[in-house]
């Protein structure tokens, strides 16, 4: 007698691409040089930034549903009770109870362009691929001499350029990749800023 065993299987496999997801950052990144009196260059550094997430909702929020920009403001960061630069910061907290404060009015180093410590204005160039920047530098001119650690940027509804004013959103800021810059009354500093998403 002759025995058979017959078996089958049926294997089947389906491949498909399960990730269609596009990713976003934002990166961010400030370019600073310093002018003595005589015009000379004394220094120069950049910032590659935290873009804050109270930014980020606001752009968000701008980009998806909102009527129109309101306003951009670029203010520097004093080295008086710094902490740290986080992406949880906000304007709410520019008096130092996020760990910075604004240099200017109370926080040397002071200046007299912009006027008596107000942040600067930006103007900017048109976005392209991805990225928008400062169409001139933002310029400081430091009256009295002190430490700054960084710069921010903060925008929308309510924000305006006195120092020291909460109002506005917190897009981004940041510390110099060299560390800490001394300036002296006399110099200059110009600041730009661009932003990638």
């Amino acid at each position: 007698m002759e025995h058979m065993l017959a078996q089958a299987a049926a294997i089947a496999a389906v491949q498909r691409q399960s990730d269609f997801t596009e990713n976003m950052d934002a990166h961010g990144r400030y370019f600073v040089q310093c002018h003595g009196k005589d015009g000379e260059l004394q220094w120069e550094d950049s910032i590659e930034n935290v873009v804050c997430t109270e930014g980020k909702n606001f752009a968000l929020d701008q980009i998806l549903s909102g009527t129109a920009f309101v306003a951009a403001f670029l203010g520097l960061i004093s080295s008086v009770s710094y902490t740290a630069v986080a992406a949880t910061d906000v304007m709410a907290q520019i008096a130092g109870t996020n760990g910075w404060r604004e240099a200017g009015t109370t926080n040397a180093p002071q200046w007299t362009t912009p006027a008596s410590g107000a942040r600067g204005t930006p103007s900017w160039n048109a976005a392209s691929a991805g990225s928008k920047a400062t169409s001139a530098a933002v310029q400081f001119s430091i009256s009295t001499s002190g430490t700054i650690k960084g710069c921010f940027v903060v925008i929308g509804t309510g924000a305006v350029a006195t120092n020291l004013s909460t109002a506005g959103r917190l897009l981004s800021a940041g510390t110099f990749t060299g560390g800490d810059k001394v300036v002296g009354s006399g110099d200059t500093l110009s600041v730009t800023y661009s932003l990638s998403l």
